[in-house]
């Protein structure tokens, strides 16, 4: 989600980030709203204007509470195929382009050459990392990178190590934080420190070990490695349904993050995620959708080595499945694909980001049409 210096058509300060939170208000950017529009219209685009690509699924962690755990470890795209993906994404209509996965995108041997390519066709480049590899590809991600959210979930290297373990015996919490420290003194774009609550359960249902005594210790380190934002995340089960919590349990998170708001500034923000809103506000983990066909797909969609899929939230789902990307080129497989392959009111019932991004789009047709607003982030 979202400076020494800022990317062309990024805003700073507090609007900038109230603006990134709102993926409703990004539909109606200048050079968004016509394909936004022609989607609402019940049209198809010759591409999508985002992607998430996972370039690997091998990752260097071995986290318990992984909610990727059923599609690691399953190879990845080749470097001749990657190469060849990024010139095809370079040539179509896409926007901008989330490293993701998945596995951990840095591990792809590629992702470099990837990087350069995106980055010179004018696409905008985002990055979900577990941070390891940063030092390998600072002197691509410090200056072609528009976000870099680095997973942490936690603010010592003990509890680090009790849910981000590496596959080794060393710890690599102080080479994150080192990685993250080397970035931020570097970056052209933002770079957040992500938190995802995380609790361990006994049979009769008492917290065994946690992380939430940790999120103010780990917001002030953020701060103090420079970076941008600190977000707080709920944790999810293997089905993205939000995992409920006890009342103490929010209330103890809540007063830490407000003790977080008086640390922030021009140059560093506290950010709720969709997920930690819906717990905190007690919302139903069951989210109801009147629609059947999401038209978010339609604008966005999740490549992977094992599969094209509608959305992350779908990822691995074979219902979700829309194409294979080491079958053919990006622009067959796009104008073969069925974006409605997923019924939302039946295949989405758990808490989405993008469901006011739908709402929203559904009713445009049926309105007059808006003016559009300057281009503030492609990350629709």
């Amino acid at each position: 989600m979202d400076e020494p210096r800022t990317l062309p058509g990024d805003a700073v300060g507090t609007d900038f980030v109230e603006r990134n939170l709102d993926l409703v208000g990004k539909l109606y950017q200048r050079s968004v709203h016509p394909a936004v529009l022609q989607v609402a219209r019940g049209g198809r685009l010759s591409s999508p204007l985002v992607v998430d690509l996972d370039p690997t699924t091998v990752c260097d962690l071995a986290c318990p509470e992984c909610i990727s755990s059923q599609v690691l470890h399953q190879g990845q795209l080749g470097q001749d195929r990657i190469l060849r993906l990024a010139h095809e994404l370079a040539d179509s209509g896409v926007r901008a382009v989330i490293l993701i996965g998945g596995g951990e995108p840095l591990m792809h041997r590629t992702i470099g050459q990837v990087i350069e390519v995106l980055h010179g066709a004018g696409i905008r480049i985002g990055l979900v990392t577990n941070g390891t590899q940063i030092h390998r590809h600072i002197d691509r991600l410090a200056p072609m990178l528009s976000w870099v959210r680095v997973s942490i979930d936690a603010g010592t290297a003990e509890t680090y190590a009790a849910f981000r373990p590496a596959r080794g015996k060393r710890s690599v919490f102080p080479q994150v934080i080192e990685n993250m420290r080397l970035l931020a003194g570097r970056k052209a774009g933002r770079l957040g420190y992500s938190f995802l609550l995380m609790q361990r359960l006994d049979e009769d249902g008492r917290v065994t070990e946690s992380n939430y005594h940790e999120v103010y210790r780990a917001g002030v380190l953020a701060k103090e490695i420079g970076c941008d934002y600190f977000e707080v995340k709920a944790m999810l089960d293997e089905d993205h349904y939000t995992v409920n919590q006890r009342a103490d349990d929010i209330a103890a998170v809540e007063e830490q993050i407000a003790r977080l708001r008086e640390l922030e500034d021009d140059a560093f923000h506290v950010l709720h995620s969709s997920n930690w809103q819906a717990v905190r506000h007690h919302t139903d983990s069951v989210q109801p959708k009147d629609y059947h066909r999401c038209a978010v797909a339609e604008l966005r969609t999740t490549i992977t080595p094992t599969g094209v899929f509608v959305c992350p939230y779908h990822r691995g789902n074979p219902k979700g499945r829309i194409g294979d990307i080491q079958q053919s080129s990006f622009a067959e497989l796009w104008a073969a694909a069925d974006t409605g392959v997923i019924d939302p009111s039946t295949d989405c019932r758990f808490v989405c980001a993008r469901h006011p991004s739908n709402q929203e789009i559904a009713l445009m047709p049926t309105r007059r049409e808006a003016e559009p607003c300057d281009d503030f982030d492609p990350f629709i």
